[in-house]
């Protein structure tokens, strides 16, 4: 059996301040295997961002393990990617040097790396769009401009932490539509945290519900809509999508 891309054994970590100690998440364990695609909900304020900034060494666990391929992950992963909910594009640079900056922090901007760029670009519907401001893209474009400059870093695995949440509700499902399908066609392994269900059922292969802080697994569901070839938007149509919304629902909200 293939390992796991990444493995949480029995994480827990407290916040410590001068009034005390706040537990923030307890008792985590899950696998995402190597391209799947897995969800994090729960009620505000659970910790689901805490995961996230566990699992790319922003913190660092006081309690279990994080594993990469089998092995703890150092205190600054170099192979994963992280996209927050505001793309951080810089008004300053065109389009194009936005998507390098990555590269440039970490001195790996080469002739691969942008012949790979350009591939990004023209395949996603930026590649006229290079030498412009990011003030001159749509909220959606921005967004897919932000995707492409982490995923020119070449991760093997993507945090998303709600990175639709700044768009209107039409943009939301276009964009995350298109974010998602990016990531099925480079065939990346993602964990997204969300608070919308809808979202979260129609992009992810398994949804993982917290409980409230301190956040502990309530339930590990996984996703079979039973449609080949699925994207996001095509998704909320299938008629399985209401009973996984409804149990999802039950669970975040005592019913289950």
């Amino acid at each position: 059996m293939e390992k796991p891309l990444l493995e949480l054994k029995n994480v827990g970590l407290s916040y410590h301040t001068p009034q005390g100690e706040t537990a923030a998440v307890s008792h985590i364990s899950f696998q995402v295997p190597k391209g799947g695609f897995v969800a994090l909900v729960g009620p505000s304020g659970c910790g689901k961002s805490t995961i996230l900034n566990l699992i790319c060494g922003l913190l660092k666990p006081e309690e279990g393990q994080i594993l990469m391929n089998g092995t703890s992950l150092p205190e600054k992963p170099s192979n994963i990617g992280y996209m927050l909910q505001k793309d951080h594009l810089f008004e300053w640079r065109t389009v194009y040097s936005n998507i390098l900056l990555g590269l440039e922090t970490q001195k790996r901007v080469t002739a691969e790396k942008k012949a790979y760029i350009d591939k990004l670009m023209v395949t996603y519907g930026l590649d006229a769009f290079k030498q412009a401001r990011p003030s001159q893209l749509s909220g959606g474009m921005r967004q897919r401009a932000a995707l492409i400059r982490t995923l020119a870093l070449e991760p093997d695995l993507l945090l998303l932490d709600e990175p639709f949440s700044a768009l209107d509700y039409q943009t939301r499902l276009n964009v995350s539509d298109d974010i998602g399908r990016i990531i099925k066609q480079e065939k990346k392994t993602a964990i997204l945290v969300t608070h919308d269900i809808s979202e979260a059922i129609s992009m992810a292969d398994t949804v993982i519900v917290l409980t409230r802080r301190p956040a502990t697994i309530k339930n590990i569901i996984d996703i079979d809509l039973e449609m080949p070839d699925r994207t996001p938007l095509a998704s909320r149509n299938a008629p399985l999508f209401k009973t996984y919304f409804n149990q999802i629902w039950g669970e975040l909200n005592g019913h289950a």
